[in-house]
């Protein structure tokens, strides 16, 4: 009997289904806490009751819901980029920034914010502001994307273009620091909350454009389960395999991009979650196929990110700290945890 529920546990498809239990009860509790603490009562009213209408209703709908699934799709995307970009460079240190992605987001924010300030006399908070930086963060991670893409397409070697990556980062982030220097007081300060990332600026309308674009960008990811398998053994291996490597490549780089660029576009640069969420799906299920882990790391993603709404709103008080602080906080002592509790830290 012990031994049938140990196996029980140690099911994939049983943690799974825990982690879908998690993920709802850390979803109703981003929705139940905050600086204003909403009876369970009235966040049912919210989401099944479309006559319901209060004030505390009100909250929910147009300010926690909406940020409480930007969460789970910031979670969810950032995790599947990681996770990819590990398979691909077979690099553990490798994330969703490592092509320098979201470092292009970021000079596209930067030239606008500060290369551009009379545009921001409208008001960088409002509703065509809010769409402007989406926009330039759209423009800069696709430029780099291209230009990676370019580039895969003359070199062969995997690790040769993680180095180029590694070296675009490094590039867009000399032009931002240059923009810094001479960019004016109040745009540089937009400029720096920008970067500490953000899940509450995300409205309804805007999540009809972020949640599809994260579903095509995973859905991209799913097709490609057979050649994420084959890339753990090398791409000679995967050769052999009949995967058409750049292709594959091609595909993989595309949904990170999709994923990673729309996350900085709306929510800004949001660190840790894409290289430390795959280590842990590893560590729980002990398993290198994509078919258990992709699933593994769109639920883990998601659970860590509400916890880190969480923490950031401060329950019962009027002050919200940066997430980006939060996520490196609740993420580094969970990865140390992790590589002293198993000294052999599964990687590809």
């Amino acid at each position: 009997m012990n031994k049938k529920t140990g196996n029980n546990k140690s099911n994939p498809l049983f943690i799974l289904l825990m982690l879908v239990v998690l993920v709802v009860i850390l979803f109703m509790f981003d929705l139940l806490l905050g600086s204003v603490t909403i009876p369970v009562s009235k966040v049912f009213s919210a989401l099944f009751d479309s006559s319901a209408n209060d004030t505390s209703v009100t909250i929910i709908k147009d300010f926690r819901l909406p940020k409480a699934l930007t969460a789970i799709v910031t979670g969810a995307a950032l995790s599947v980029s990681g996770l990819q970009m590990q398979t691909v460079f077979r690099n553990p240190l490798a994330g969703p920034y490592v092509l320098g992605i979201s470092a292009g987001a970021s000079l596209g924010v930067a030239l606008f914010v500060m290369g551009f300030a009379s545009v921001f006399a409208l008001g960088i908070f409002s509703s065509a502001g809010a769409w402007s930086i989406a926009l330039v963060a759209w423009l800069g991670a696709f430029a780099v994307m291209l230009l990676v893409l370019y580039v895969s397409t003359k070199v062969n070697d995997i690790m040769t273009i993680l180095i180029l990556g590694i070296l675009f980062t490094a590039a867009t982030g000399a032009i931002v620091s240059i923009l810094q220097y001479f960019s004016n007081e109040s745009m540089l300060k937009a400029f720096i909350v920008w970067t500490m990332g953000s899940l509450g600026s995300v409205t309804k309308s805007q999540l009809t454009v972020l949640m599809p674009a994260v579903l095509a960008g995973i859905l991209l990811a799913f097709l490609k389960l057979k050649a994420l398998n084959a890339f753990l053994l090398g791409e000679d291996y995967a050769r052999s395999l009949g995967v058409n490597i750049r292709r594959g490549r091609l595909v993989v780089f595309l949904s990170t991009s999709l994923l990673a660029g729309t996350i900085t576009a709306f929510c800004g640069p949001i660190g840790f979650i894409g290289i430390a969420v795959p280590h842990i799906a590893r560590v729980f299920f002990r398993t290198a196929n994509h078919s258990v882990l992709l699933p593994a790391v769109i639920l883990i993603g998601s659970a860590v990110m509400l916890l880190s709404d969480i923490v950031s709103q401060l329950p019962g008080m009027q002050t919200t700290l940066p997430i980006n602080s939060v996520t490196a906080l609740i993420g580094i002592p969970v990865i140390v945890w992790m590589i002293i509790k198993n000294k052999r830290f599964s990687s590809v």
